[in-house]
């Protein structure tokens, strides 16, 4: 693979991990429309493991509690406050884990990677996201979620499995309807994005360990790498953005691609 293939890879991976437009959408998208070759696992896992590090640094403050809080849940614990956030974390991603298997063993994976599901996804859940931010109040901020909001999100969170909904879209959307402002709506995705990006990551992993070799090594250190700093960057970006900005602008960019998409499959 050339390093401007695997530029690319990481670029638009880094981008759209955490930007409501859906990155394995655009992953998928980027063979289907142009002439490179399918990434392969052993990209996939190298790219999510490059924005792994980057939220998980950008976080580093609530991972810590996080991880600091992990020995008191493992003792029933819940007054800790990292202990509680490690069980809210965990919580919300069961959903994830149980559909992504459900998904794996049934194959319903492969037969939603088409442009047509993924233009439809961006318009709809585009719309949605537009919906729950004008619409949902406010008022809560995240040193105030809880067990049941975790589970909630996390269902909605499931559905991101579909390609082009976007993980952090949909959670974000959920969120905005419980309540949260935008930027806390934001920040939960973000962590929520922790525990699912190692579940899938360890997924892909079993196959990708029968499938790599040295030189795919090579190319998938170089692709972290680089997903790393665009996933730090488009943090940065967006969380300083939401301060003072909606979601709209997110929401026509996905119109916009939806459209063109759509136009692409049915012509």
């Amino acid at each position: 693979m050339t390093f401007f293939h695997l530029f690319l890879l990481a670029i638009i991976q880094g981008i759209t991990e955490f930007l409501p437009v859906s990155s394995s959408g655009h992953l998928i998208l980027l063979p289907a429309l142009t002439s490179l070759d399918d990434q392969g696992l052993v990209i996939d896992v190298a790219v999510h493991v490059g924005t792994l590090f980057a939220v998980c640094w950008y976080f580093r403050a609530d991972v810590g509690l996080a991880v600091r809080g992990v020995p008191h849940l493992m003792r029933g614990n819940l007054n800790d406050r990292g202990g509680f956030l490690a069980f809210c974390l965990a919580v919300a991603t069961v959903p994830v884990v149980i559909a992504g298997l459900i998904f794996k063993i049934f194959g319903i994976m492969d037969m939603l990677r088409s442009v047509a599901v993924i233009g439809w996804m961006m318009i709809i859940f585009g719309i949605v996201l537009y919906l729950t931010d004008k619409m949902g109040k406010q008022t809560r901020v995240a040193q105030e979620w809880t067990m049941k909001h975790a589970l909630i999100m996390g269902l909605w969170q499931a559905v991101a499995l579909i390609p082009g909904t976007s993980r952090s879209g949909i959670v974000i959307s959920g969120a905005r309807a419980l309540g949260y402002s935008r930027h806390d709506a934001a920040k939960l995705s973000m962590l929520m994005s922790i525990p699912t990006i190692i579940a899938s990551g360890t997924l892909m992993g079993l196959d990708v360990v029968r499938v790599a070799d040295w030189q795919a090594a090579k190319d998938g250190a170089i692709a972290a790498v680089i997903s790393f700093f665009a996933a730090w960057a488009a943090l940065v970006f967006m969380m300083k953005l939401l301060r003072s900005v909606s979601f709209t602008p997110y929401v026509i960019y996905r119109l916009i691609l939806g459209v063109i998409l759509l136009a692409i499959a049915y012509s």
